[in-house]
């Protein structure tokens, strides 16, 4: 009898271990750790997130995985980083996700979020309300002054307006500094715009282009590795770039995280760790970003 009785409690044992431990199949326990936020884009535990990764020095693709450099999925062997890496990662460690870093064209970022390839787009685009008719937005989770470029020895380099800019310009294509800035300088050429920010610089470096204009991360990151350009900065004077109104200008200065429409859930899970951080947060983050920009 005795052995009858520790046989069935030994049953019963055995079929409640397998009901607490075989009978959750959410999303929250598909990871080892079984911990991370299920939202619409995230049910596998993994975070998608798609970027250029040649836009320093808010991305950029490198040959090893240093510095904390993410293993570009569509690229294996080449690795992404830069401040949107960074920012990923900290919104990833927050949730429990996986990261994994896209590589994609400027253009075809919203296609790609569009079409559920990517589920966030963290690669340096404004806030701008063209933008936000086709995707929603997260942020700001930067704050990018509009300046130009332009090198040392140009009679540019002495312009205290962008009224006193000469000669040929360009700026990157499907960017407010092509569309809206550019032509708001009357003594300007605008060439074709560029297919990317290094080949915006390489126009100014190669003198094809006079001067350029950018945000101040893309400049600033530029001077860092060549002494002869020099940032042009009309914040806050009579010779800056012109808005209609100071929404306008926000949306224009305001760095955002973009995720498809009607995804609320993931665009919440992004605001509630970005307001949290402060504008010298960001700044910190992207002078550690321009730090550890490599040379090529």
């Amino acid at each position: 009898m005795k052995k009858l009785l520790s046989l069935i409690l030994a049953m019963v044992m055995a079929v409640s271990m397998v009901a607490c431990s075989g009978g959750d199949t959410s999303a929250e326990n598909n990871t080892p750790s079984g911990e991370f936020l299920s939202v619409p884009g995230t049910e596998d535990g993994v975070l998608t997130v798609g970027m250029e990764c040649q836009y320093a020095p808010y991305n950029w693709t490198q040959l090893t995985d240093a510095n904390g450099a993410v293993e570009i999925a569509n690229n294996p062997g080449s690795y992404a980083n830069g401040y949107d890496v960074m920012i990923a990662k900290k919104i990833c460690e927050k949730y429990g996700w996986k990261l994994e870093v896209m590589a994609l064209e400027w253009g075809g970022l919203t296609p790609a979020l569009n079409a559920g390839t990517i589920d966030v787009a963290i690669a340096g685009q404004s806030m701008t309300a063209e933008r936000m008719a086709e995707v929603d937005m997260a942020g700001p989770y930067y704050y990018a002054q509009i300046v130009c470029l332009t090198t040392k020895n140009s009679p540019n380099a002495a312009a205290t307006s962008i009224h006193q800019l000469t000669g040929n310009c360009t700026a990157q294509s499907g960017t407010i500094w092509y569309n809206s800035c550019l032509p708001q300088i009357e003594g300007a050429t605008i060439q074709a715009a560029a297919e990317t920010a290094p080949a915006m610089v390489m126009a100014l470096e190669a003198g094809t282009a006079d001067f350029v204009c950018t945000d101040m991360p893309t400049a600033t990151a530029a001077v860092a590795k060549n002494a002869d350009l020099v940032v042009l900065n009309f914040s806050g004077t009579e010779g800056d770039f012109r808005f209609a109104d100071e929404t306008e200008r926000a949306e224009n200065v305001n760095i955002g995280v973009s995720v498809k429409k009607g995804h609320t859930e993931l665009q919440t899970a992004m605001n509630d760790i970005l307001s949290t951080m402060t504008e010298d947060d960001f700044n910190s983050m992207m002078d550690q970003a321009i730090a550890v920009q490599p040379e090529i």
